[in-house]
């Protein structure tokens, strides 16, 4: 028996929500490890579809207990607000489900604005956040100023944390000639919100321990994707954090060795949302209609996302990166039907051929795909279950993604609805 990792193999949006949910029936303790509300899981189950931004996905499944690690920046109110959601929905939230890491950086009002600043004030160097604040959270954190989890639950000490905070923030604002926050504002924000918040507060580290010495079964589930990782991804087209699989470890305060079987999640195609390289983007009527029916739109933000190709390149680079074991492949049933398919194989840099992604940022924005092309299949692959539904083509294409991307391909998703799926190798069984 083997600890799951799930992680994004490319720029986030790969189906992960439907995999964890899948996964995390086998799971006791679903955990989220980095990242914020910044990014969507759209789970569909039984018809009903639940939209999570924050929550694990195991939130919608009964006797499973959902953990958010030190790791997460931790917008109270969004959280409060997704609680409420699905309580309207039929799911009950309590602290016999879901507990929240004491250690857990705060998202306040100051961030969100501060991140919008930013963004619309980058002309010509947006990096197309969601500006929701996660990445003035995360400078915080790292600047040793940051307003955590359990400052709430010492409100005589807080007043003292918010004008430290407040030190660097007005300053910025001064900057921009904005008026300066007032601490009470803040305080008062905090203050309202603890209420709703605190419940979930837990010694997460320490729990996680006592769970994984119990036996349980414990599922890591990534937010975004590896190509947006802070050190190993498009930078500085990324997100605020590492969305590697060893960030499982650190953001959860598990060690390393907890960590078993890496499953990596990656769309038969190619999809990016926001700014940043993407060598084998389609700005033609295939790209389109990849887009149409993959409904390729953000499940935060509404913002339609571009699409490509599947890029063998990028994603075997993930796959070592992150240490991943086995793929999840998804919606291959949206290349059903073209006639021609198109795999990146490689890049053409200044006359050069390379067969990885360069770290620079000018190489990243230079460099051209070189492509394999694979017959298509006209039958249909949607909601198969076994391999003996698929087409001969369309197994031929999986299997030259295995062989491209050096990892098999463990899982097979051919829908959004979860029983529509072909397990090759449980990840749990290591």
């Amino acid at each position: 028996m083997a600890n799951v990792v799930v992680v994004g193999a490319q720029w986030g949006d790969e189906g992960k929500g439907k995999i964890v949910d899948w996964l995390s029936e086998q799971a006791d303790v679903v955990v989220r490890f980095q990242g914020g509300h910044n990014a969507g899981h759209t789970l569909v189950i039984g018809g009903k579809v639940y939209k999570l931004s924050l929550l694990p996905s195991g939130v919608v499944r009964p006797n499973k207990l959902s953990v958010i690690g030190n790791g997460v920046v931790l917008d109270p109110y969004a959280l409060a607000g997704e609680v409420e959601r699905l309580a309207e929905q039929g799911v009950s939230i309590t602290r016999e489900n879901l507990r929240v890491a004491e250690n857990a950086t705060l998202i306040l009002s100051i961030h969100r604005e501060l991140d919008a600043l930013r963004e619309s004030g980058s002309a010509g160097t947006k990096i197309g956040t969601t500006k929701r604040g996660i990445g003035p959270a995360y400078e915080d954190k790292a600047g040793r100023r940051a307003i955590r989890l359990m400052d709430l639950a010492d409100l005589g000490s807080l007043p003292e944390k918010v004008d430290r905070l407040l030190t660097h923030h007005n300053a910025l604002r001064r900057g921009f000639g904005l008026e300066e926050f007032s601490p009470k504002a803040i305080y008062e924000e905090l203050a309202s919100v603890a209420p709703k918040v605190l419940p979930y507060m837990d010694a997460v580290w320490r729990l996680l321990d006592d769970e994984r010495r119990a036996g349980k079964r414990i599922l890591f589930e990534g937010a975004q994707g590896a190509l947006l990782d802070v050190d190993h991804g498009t930078y500085p087209f990324v997100t605020s954090s590492n969305t590697v699989a060893g960030q499982a470890a650190t953001g959860s305060g598990l060690g390393p060795g907890a960590v078993g079987y890496v499953l990596g999640i990656a769309k038969a195609y190619t999809t990016r949302v926001g700014e940043g390289p993407f060598p084998t983007e389609l700005f033609d009527e295939t790209g389109e209609l990849i887009g149409q029916k993959g409904k390729e739109f953000g499940v935060v933000t509404g913002r339609k996302r571009r699409c490509g190709w599947f890029d063998a390149t990028l994603v075997r680079q993930t796959v070592r990166t992150s240490g991943i074991d086995g793929i999840a492949l998804t919606k291959l049933d949206i290349l059903d039907g073209f006639k021609t398919i198109k795999i990146g194989v490689g890049y053409r840099l200044d006359g050069e051929t390379l067969d990885y992604f360069p770290a620079s940022q000018g190489a990243q924005a230079r460099v051209e795909p070189i492509y394999e092309e694979m017959e298509g299949w006209s039958g249909s692959t949607a909601g198969a279950r076994s391999w003996a539904d698929l087409p001969a083509q369309a197994i031929k294409y999986v299997r030259r993604v295995e062989e491209l991307i050096g990892a098999p391909v463990a899982v097979l998703s051919t829908s959004p609805e979860r029983d529509d799926t072909i397990l090759m190798k449980n990840p749990f069984e290591g």
